[in-house]
């Protein structure tokens, strides 16, 4: 069989090595999934205004984010339970990220944990956050990721309470024997070993503060010297309550369309939180990005950068690590060819004219 030409390909492949189990929990949204579907086409809706006879003969996508130096804007978003795909799980994604040049964020509920991550790779990673009733759980996992070489801290702020995914209340969906929430293990090792299929769910809903409000930015900020990044910002209102609170960075996301159904698409959303923030916050952007053209009308509308998560997820489990290289090369080329044939051959020379 020919090597997948696109990241949907990738995605029916995966469909075909993975069990309708897990498939299902990776692909899955809310409810009646409208979000999950108006993710996708969404940018689909809009388009290009290309710019004529520009020499596009080098063509650079290349930016530096936090100071740190990455080869196309792009990072690889924090999904948990990456070892469904692939035994290797975050570990492989690692690998491929740093040999793509670019920045993995890890999930807080990883299959591996931020130290087998950090000695499996020596590339740029962020750790992904949700805050627990006990601040010193929180306190002690961003000590280990100032330790694990994390740049910054990416907090979750869009799940106070879980979104009903009933796909996997459907499938009973529980990890299988032998994978948990690696990072999680020191402070609740007996509760995540349970054979009990619910003792994940009940470990989340007793461990997790769904009272936290933005104090909790200006609370980080106190206990670190890593910037944080908000993710889960979807309005105006969203976007100056991170910046006032000393946000670094925002991510304008849905959740994947897991959370609350019915969101504006994140492509919708991106607009009005770039012109809130007014320069003050990096903004990156998630959600049903599967094209370069993708990306291109990202930046356009202001992003710094875009952060995919399924579609590493469906080259894992095709291919373990060289699958996410191959769907981060195809994302790579697509992106230079849109910067290309757009006339725009520099991240910089990218902004709003691009877009009708």
């Amino acid at each position: 069989m020919a090597a997948p030409s696109n990241l949907n390909e990738y995605e029916a492949l995966a469909r075909e090595s993975l069990s309708p189990v897990v498939y299902d929990y990776y692909a899955g949204g809310a409810d009646d999934e409208v979000t999950l579907g108006e993710n996708l086409r969404a940018w689909r809706r809009i388009r290009l205004r290309p710019r004529l006879l520009v020499d596009v003969s080098r063509i650079d996508p290349a930016i530096t984010l936090f100071g740190r130096a990455l080869s196309m804007p792009v990072l690889t978003a924090p999904c948990s339970f990456n070892a469904l795909a692939h035994p290797d799980g975050e570990c492989a994604v690692a690998r491929a990220a740093e040999a793509s040049g670019i920045l993995q964020i890890v999930s807080m509920t990883a299959n591996k944990s931020l130290e087998e991550i950090a000695a499996s790779s020596r590339g740029h990673r962020w750790l992904q956050l949700i805050c627990f009733r006990d601040r010193e759980i929180t306190r002690d996992l961003v000590r280990r990721a100032e330790a694990a070489g994390c740049s910054a801290l990416c907090v979750t702020v869009d799940q106070p309470l879980f979104g009903r995914r009933e796909r996997d209340i459907r499938n009973a969906f529980s990890l299988p024997p032998g994978l948990t929430m690696k990072n999680l293990e020191p402070y609740a090792a007996e509760r995540l070993s349970s054979d009990d299929p619910s003792a994940m769910g009940k470990f989340v809903e007793d461990m997790f503060d769904s009272s936290f409000t933005w104090e909790v930015i200006a609370w980080l900020r106190s206990v670190t010297k890593l910037p944080v990044v908000v993710k889960g910002v979807l309005t105006a209102e969203g976007a100056r309550f991170a910046v006032e609170h000393g946000a670094a960075g925002l991510v304008v996301s849905n959740h994947g369309g897991r959370q609350l159904d019915t969101v504006p698409a994140t492509c919708e959303a991106l607009p009005e939180v770039v012109d809130a923030v007014k320069g003050k916050a990096d903004v990156l952007v998630d959600g049903g990005i599967r094209r370069g053209t993708d990306v291109l009308k990202a930046l356009a509308m202001g992003a710094r950068a875009v952060v995919v998560g399924r579609p590493y997820l469906w080259g894992l489990a095709v291919d373990g690590e060289a699958g996410v290289r191959r769907v981060l090369e195809l994302l790579r080329r697509e992106i230079v060819l849109a910067m290309g044939l757009a006339g725009r051959p520099t991240i910089g020379g990218i902004d709003r004219t691009v877009i009708l």
